[in-house]
């Protein structure tokens, strides 16, 4: 995946750590540590957690540094129902543009999530599930209905969903029902694969709660 900065490309390595649940929500970002990981100056570092901040995911200041922010569980109800809409327009873009290499990388990327839940280790399944969901969204080539979502998932708690008993198995059929929807250039079947991947999701964080 290219992107046209490092800032950027640290911003999607630390959202999809949030969203994993890698990084706790609550838990402090120490700007210093995210650079030595990455090899990288504080610079780009800092950079991308502005970037973060303006989409909801962190919330700092100059004193406390940065945090990843809290879940917040009263506006879930009106996320699912803008994450439908929204994310709806970008499988659709996908069945409309997808290649067969753009389909063998989602492919592989699904094999690997559904691997990572079969050996246990589920927060190598999170991180692929990001990158599952966000692959499959570049390929619709909508940059700002991208954006929204984004912004839409900095506030949606997969990291409650994802670790969830048995959920990793479901949400891996689900995988392989859009994915056999794309590769037919069914868009309508993707979209309908989509929101009931979307709404078995919510379905499973209002059984924890």
């Amino acid at each position: 995946m290219e992107y046209r900065t490092k800032e950027e490309q640290v911003a999607d390595y630390l959202r999809e750590r949030i969203i994993s649940g890698v990084y706790q929500r609550g838990s402090r970002l120490k700007q210093a540590e995210i650079a030595e990981q990455l090899n990288l100056s504080i610079t780009p570092v800092r950079e991308a957690l502005k970037l973060l901040e303006a989409e909801g995911y962190v919330s700092g200041d100059s004193y406390r540094g940065a945090r990843v922010v809290p879940f917040d569980a009263s506006a879930s109800g009106e996320i699912l129902s803008l994450r439908l809409m929204l994310e709806a327009q970008l499988v659709r873009g996908a069945a409309e543009r997808a290649t067969s290499e753009d389909l063998a990388e989602l492919r592989t990327l699904a094999d690997e999530f559904a691997k990572a839940f079969e050996t246990g280790n589920r927060a190598i399944a999170r991180g692929v599930n990001y990158r599952f969901h966000r692959r499959m969204y570049d390929i619709a080539a909508m940059p700002q209905t991208l954006h929204f979502v984004q912004i839409l998932w900095a506030r949606y708690p997969f990291d409650l969903i994802n670790a969830a008993e048995g959920r990793g198995a479901d949400a891996a059929k689900e995988h392989d029902e859009i994915l056999d929807a794309l590769a037919s250039g069914d868009a309508s079947a993707a979209v309908l694969s989509m929101r009931k991947h979307i709404e078995s999701g919510w379905t499973v964080l209002k059984e924890t709660q």
